[in-house]
């Protein structure tokens, strides 16, 4: 397959224009295009409005955050997880403390499973009403984007009141939960998982067979499983060309093979196969969310962090008596525990694809490398096999429907 981020230059014109030639055009879209939903930069080879080949120019949003983790002990490195797809840190929390533990082999509470799957397909549906809004913004559809982020606050709230957080909470730990859920969190959660079917049916309402929608997503930007494969997309990107692969099923974590859900699949690869995709992961994720807060009032209270001294600090109780559990609390806050020399690597499905960290440890405090598999950034590499032949204003569109988030992407 030849190099789809490969821009051929211009054709230099060296006199009258031949009958049935035309001369390109490479023209830079962004790095601060309002729809490239974060700093991208496209550099596009133009026949006229037609798109002849897209090269995707990325690293503006660089923070180094694998280095710095570098730097740290395990726990407080959580907390750099946070910003990478800032769209969905509690998935970013998720895979990094699935690699540590795995690489310690600690067990975690079931509670605290049972609080993560919760938490983390809120943040998935939270994800997805942020690209909803966005994407529908993209194309002029202003009432989609006011009303996806009235949802989304609901869910913000939920994450403020279990963290003390909106967005970058750290409240997944290595070992379980950086504390155990308020009283009034289940509540709350089933409030909004009460409303939320039916605000879902909302956006469809305005969108699913709306003309001016299907004329701008139906058969745009098409790509079919062989080549989705071979570029690695993953997520609803893949799904929607008819793969049914997700991780929560292919290689379950956090009990997720105990819950009951499908996985929605599209079958020409378009926008509009992307976008039925995630509305109908939507429905699913509040099905899986419903099922866990139905395990967590029936689990009743329980330990929320593994009993694995090792990692966890010794409860508060036993520091105000005991000085050897002051000792061991100030030991690990400071120094931090010590992972046997070794390496681990843990996927999850984030609302973007699938999410990887792979963490090496020397038997230091300090990991000796993490990285991680960064679905937004291997999904970028479909852009110019999807957009080839389109019209730039398609373009926006489908930089939209891929769901890039350029923290991620950039690390």
């Amino acid at each position: 397959m030849p190099n789809p981020f490969h821009v051929p230059a211009p054709q230099e014109i060296t006199g009258p224009a031949i009958a049935g030639k035309s001369d390109t055009m490479v023209l830079n879209m962004g790095p601060h295009h309002p729809s490239t939903h974060g700093v991208l930069r496209l550099v596009l080879d133009l026949d006229g409005e037609e798109v002849i080949n897209v090269a995707p120019d990325v690293g503006f949003l660089h923070t180094g955050i694998e280095k710095t983790m570098e730097s740290k002990t395990y726990q407080k490195a959580v907390v750099l997880t946070d910003r990478m797809d800032y769209l969905a840190p509690l998935s970013n929390n998720l895979c990094y403390v699935l690699a540590v533990e795995k690489l310690m082999d600690v067990e975690i509470p079931i509670r605290a499973q049972t609080a993560r799957v919760l938490l983390t397909e809120l943040q998935r549906i939270s994800s997805h009403l942020v690209w909803l809004g966005t994407h529908a913004l993209d194309l002029a559809a202003m009432s989609v984007f006011l009303y996806c982020f009235r949802e989304r606050e609901t869910i913000l709230d939920i994450f403020e009141l279990v963290s003390g957080a909106r967005m970058m909470t750290s409240y997944f730990r290595i070992g379980g939960l950086a504390y155990d859920l308020p009283s009034d969190f289940l509540p709350l959660v089933d409030a909004f998982l009460k409303i939320m079917p039916a605000r879902v049916d909302e956006y469809e309402d305005l969108l699913t067979n709306n003309p001016l929608w299907l004329e701008r997503t139906v058969g745009v930007g098409a790509i079919d499983a062989v080549a989705a494969i071979a570029f690695g997309l993953s997520g609803a990107n893949l799904r929607a060309t008819g793969v049914t692969y997700d991780v929560r099923k292919a290689m379950p974590y956090c009990g997720y093979e105990t819950y009951k859900f499908e996985v929605p699949v599209g079958q020409k690869g378009d926008i509009y196969d992307r976008y039925r995709v995630r509305m109908l992961e939507i429905h699913e994720s509040i099905a899986i969310a419903r099922q866990a807060a139905d395990r967590l009032r029936e689990l009743g209270p329980g330990p929320v962090v593994t009993s694995d001294r090792k990692v966890a600090p010794p409860p508060k109780s036993e520091i105000t008596h005991s000085m050897e559990s002051l000792i061991h609390h100030f030991k690990l806050w400071t120094e931090g525990f010590k992972p046997p020399v070794g390496d681990a690597y843990v996927s999850i499905e984030s609302p973007r694809g699938i999410l990887g960290c792979y963490v090496v440890s020397d038997g230091s405090p300090k990991p000796w490398r993490v990285h991680f598999r960064a679905p937004s950034f291997i999904n970028l590499q479909g852009l110019a096999y999807m957009a080839k032949g389109r019209l730039v204003a398609d373009l926006v569109a489908l930089i939209a429907s891929l769901d890039p988030v350029l923290g991620e992407v950039d690390r």
